[in-house]
């Protein structure tokens, strides 16, 4: 009973390619995706017929949100934008916001929002880890013991005392960002490699696997830098900003 977690992908369809071929390999059949899955610099085409293709039961996150929106002066979204046709824009309106199982409850940021970090807090010093407190309220309500979300970028595994565990994937596509809201922040992996999340049933406990993989970043590299993103290829050779 394995279960694979991706998201944040952020056009970058080589990232996402070494990632489905690590999951192949291991024989995983259920994916997850946690959204953010077209928006970025990269190849949001070819990102979208990849997810099509494998057998992904996918959720929106805010950068799939605003890539629908028609008033946008933002450089990035025009140029997603630009490349897509209907297809791809029904496919982003038809995401739903959650997904829920038995035992999992997946979501971009937190229950209520797609914007919000579950786990983070930020301040003038950068982010760090809510108070369990803070956690147990944003997910109160939730009956699953396992909840993923996303939206940071960054790995995490959160073990609450009323047993539940919360799971950050990390970002497949994009390893470190920098944002002016809600205050200005950085959000740095400091690794270069795509990450994702494989949890396992053990009899009455789970297992759960952060995963790391290297891939030719070479194209992504590249593209970012042609689209006037240097900060996105910095971060694609770094893991930082």
């Amino acid at each position: 009973m394995k279960t694979a977690i991706i998201s944040d992908i952020h056009g970058n369809v080589d990232a996402l390619q070494a990632v489905l071929s690590d999951i192949k390999n291991r024989g995983i059949i259920d994916i997850y995706n946690l959204g953010d899955s077209l928006y970025g610099p990269l190849f949001p085409i070819e990102t979208y017929q990849l997810l099509v293709k494998e057998n992904i039961r996918n959720i929106s996150g805010n950068g799939d949100r605003i890539l629908l929106d028609i008033n946008t002066n933002n450089p990035t979204i025009k140029y997603c934008q630009d490349l897509m046709d209907d297809e791809q824009k029904n496919w982003i309106a038809a995401l739903p916001f959650s997904l829920q199982t038995e035992d999992f409850y997946f979501c971009h940021g937190t229950p209520t929002s797609d914007e919000s970090h579950l786990l983070e807090e930020m301040s003038p010093n950068g982010s760090s880890l809510k108070k369990t407190e803070e956690i147990m309220e944003l997910i109160n309500g939730i009956t699953q013991n396992i909840v993923f979300c996303a939206h940071s970028h960054i790995p995490r595994v959160v073990n609450l005392p009323n047993n539940k565990i919360v799971i950050n994937p990390g970002s497949v596509g994009l390893p470190a960002y920098a944002d002016e809201l809600p205050i200005y922040h950085k959000m740095e992996s400091g690794s270069h490699h795509a990450n994702y999340t494989i949890v396992t049933k053990r009899e009455d406990d789970w297992v759960i696997e952060q995963i790391s993989i290297p891939y030719n970043r070479d194209a992504a590299i590249i593209q970012s830098e042609k689209n006037g993103r240097t900060d996105w290829a910095v971060a694609l050779q770094t893991g930082r900003i």
